[in-house]
């Protein structure tokens, strides 16, 4: 009897040790990275380096490719989608429809670099991203400029640091009411490309990286950093994604100063 009794207590205990180990992870997150055009050679390492970042900050990553995670069903666990290095049209019909609920349910979406040349088409989520990705000249070194401390994430990087990366030109805004955080200095590398007939001599004065805003009913929060595989190793961009992931995912972190 005792020993039966033993059992069950350790039985209940482990039970309740799973539990609450499941209880402590702060929030859940769909990773998605399916691709319909350029891949990203870098996808390895982000999907690497977001898995440590869910560890790091104790919230439960799902990883997929496969569309059909998009269903009202399958969404309802999450609290954040993040688009890494998306390209192309990557949803049918019904999957934007479930996309679309999830985040006028509330919840929150992330985008990082090409999420912002997927699904042109779709026209709720070109607004949702906010701008659409135009050309890009040679990767390069250049001046990044904080803009807004008030987003979570920005803590540790300096006002203005040299920075290589792919800079993405944008189209105009897709909706009003961006908040931008991050941009780039084209004077202080080469914006101009020529693919063909469309070409750039780059986007002026403001060129915006990065930003996020409030979106029907939800929170949508996109950075054009992270073309190249080593990014994904860079402390500072680790917290400035991990920003963007935690206000998606919860809508806390904003600072009033």
């Amino acid at each position: 009897m005792l020993t039966r009794i033993a059992l069950a207590l350790v039985f209940t205990s482990a039970l309740t040790l799973t539990s609450l180990s499941a209880q402590a992870q702060q929030f859940n997150v769909l990773l998605f990275t399916k691709t319909n055009g350029f891949h990203h050679e870098s996808i390895n390492e982000g999907v690497t380096a977001m898995r440590a970042m869910a560890k790091r900050h104790d919230f439960a990553l799902d990883w997929h490719e496969d569309s059909s995670i998009f269903s009202d069903e399958k969404l309802q666990k999450y609290q954040a989608v993040i688009f890494l290095l998306t390209t192309g049209d990557i949803l049918n019909n019904e999957q934007q429809a479930a996309m679309e609920r999830f985040i006028r349910s509330g919840k929150g979406f992330v985008g990082v670099h090409s999420a912002s040349d997927t699904e042109y088409d779709w026209d709720w989520y070109t607004k949702m991203v906010g701008r659409t990705f135009h050309i890009h000249p040679a990767n390069q070194s250049a001046d990044l400029q904080v803009l807004d401390r008030k987003f979570p994430g920005l803590d540790r990087m300096p006002d203005r640091l040299l920075w290589t990366d792919e800079w993405y030109e944008f189209g105009a805004e897709r909706i009003k009411g961006l908040n931008y955080i991050l941009a780039v200095d084209e004077q202080t590398y080469d914006p101009s490309a020529q693919w063909g007939e469309k070409k750039t001599t780059g986007m002026g004065k403001f060129h915006p990286i990065a930003w996020y805003h409030n979106y029907d009913g939800g929170r949508a929060f996109y950075t054009a950093l992270g073309h190249l595989p080593a990014t994904y190793s860079d402390t500072l961009f680790l917290e400035h994604v991990y920003g963007g992931v935690f206000w998606a995912a919860t809508g806390k972190g904003l600072r009033k100063k």
